[in-house]
């Protein structure tokens, strides 16, 4: 390289970045030897951060504005300082710009299934996916642990390894939230909630924060969704009789519309069917129409109806002095609770009864006490 070509090369820089990729989170600004000359312009844009690396080492960061890189207390050394090195700078200084706008619609989803207990369906696998937002917070953090040396560091280099930070988490959460599958999808707004705050911790130590992420759709395995195809179709058949009839009637409505291949065919048997259906309401006679006389359903007279069987009365037994005795009826009780042998106080229990009771708590027992005898006649 002539002086001449050198000394044009040491005009005063512009140094700036216009991302037109829409992808790329980091790009190194390019000067032949790494050599930033001194009084040199530095323009960091909205959306933007530039991180200022001499001699390996991370010197600064700077926000959006318009620097002039002419200080002696930066760590910027021009070519022209140093003719005694053969017009080369010895000191190697790169600036890294980073984009720190929000990077959206990134996709995610399950690779395999999740393995869950539902409480309705028991032990089930599900697949989930949506979509969610990155966006770098700490570009000095985000340069030494993600970036290093990359001089152009794009989405996609990043992407797989949030996707598998979120499918993570997502997996963790919904197998321990004990939300019924049918439920989850009036839930997801708040599943996604609970699983961003959990990945923040992790994509901290990146430099990178998700301000937003999104369960689009939660789906069961075709098997299950079969299954409960069936069930829902159970449900709106209601009275699977008349469910029957229905089916059967539309069967020969379609045969009989069918012209194809057997017309013919297709008429007599929904004629066939029609007939049949036909028989089984009006249960015509042998040569069809009413029935005769003799064929005719007799009258017959009706079935007495069996009484039902007598209530079963309740015995109850007594605990006193850790003894127990009985069973008695309720009457036998009223008379002992007349003579004073029963009292208020007195533990009863019956088959079915949560423990001993004291008779007073019982509700059939307490009414023996609240009768009082009439006052003795007149003497």
């Amino acid at each position: 390289m002539g002086i001449l070509d050198f000394l044009t090369g040491e005009f005063i820089d512009v140094i700036h970045w216009v991302d037109d990729t829409h992808d790329t989170l980091v790009w190194r600004f390019e000067r032949e030897g790494h050599a930033i000359k001194y009084g040199a312009k530095l323009t960091v844009r909205e959306g933007q951060a530039a991180v200022f690396v001499h001699e390996g080492q991370l010197a600064d960061v700077f926000t959006p504005g318009l620097y002039l890189l002419e200080t002696n207390n930066m760590p910027i050394l021009t070519t022209l300082q140093h003719w005694d090195h053969g017009f080369k700078s010895p000191f190697k200084s790169e600036i890294y710009f980073v984009n720190t706008t929000r990077f959206s619609d990134l996709k995610w989803g399950t690779r395999n299934p999740i393995i869950l207990r539902d409480p309705e369906f028991g032990p089930t696998r599900i697949r989930a996916y949506g979509t969610y937002t990155i966006k770098v917070t700490d570009p000095a953090v985000f340069l030494r642990e993600i970036v290093g040396t990359d001089g152009e560091f794009t989405m996609d280099e990043i992407s797989y390894q949030i996707r598998n930070i979120i499918v993570q988490e997502v997996a963790r959460v919904i197998a321990s939230s004990g939300i019924p599958v049918l439920d989850m999808a009036a839930n997801t707004a708040d599943l996604g909630k609970l699983v961003s705050a959990q990945i923040l911790g992790t994509l901290a130590q990146y430099g990178l924060t998700m301000p937003e992420l999104y369960i689009e759709n939660i789906s069961l395995p075709p098997a299950v969704e079969e299954a409960l195809d069936k069930r829902t179709s159970m449900g709106l058949a209601g009275d699977l009789g008349k469910f029957t009839r229905y089916s059967a009637a539309e069967a020969m409505t379609a045969a009989a519309r069918n012209p194809a291949g057997g017309g013919g065919m297709g008429a007599g048997l929904g004629l066939g069917m029609g007939m049949a259906m036909a028989g089984q309401i009006a249960r015509p006679g042998p040569w069809g129409g009413a029935p005769s006389p003799a064929q005719a359903p007799q009258p017959q007279a009706p079935a007495a109806a069996a009484p039902p069987p007598p209530p079963v009365e309740k015995v109850w037994h007594l605990a006193e002095n850790g003894k127990t005795r009985g069973p008695y009826s309720r009457a036998t009780l009223g008379r002992m609770a007349a003579d004073g042998s029963l009292g208020r106080d007195t533990f009863v229990w019956t088959p079915g009864q949560d423990g001993w009771l004291k008779a007073e708590e019982v509700a059939e027992l307490a009414q023996l006490f609240t009768i009082l005898p009439p006052p003795p006649p007149a003497g």
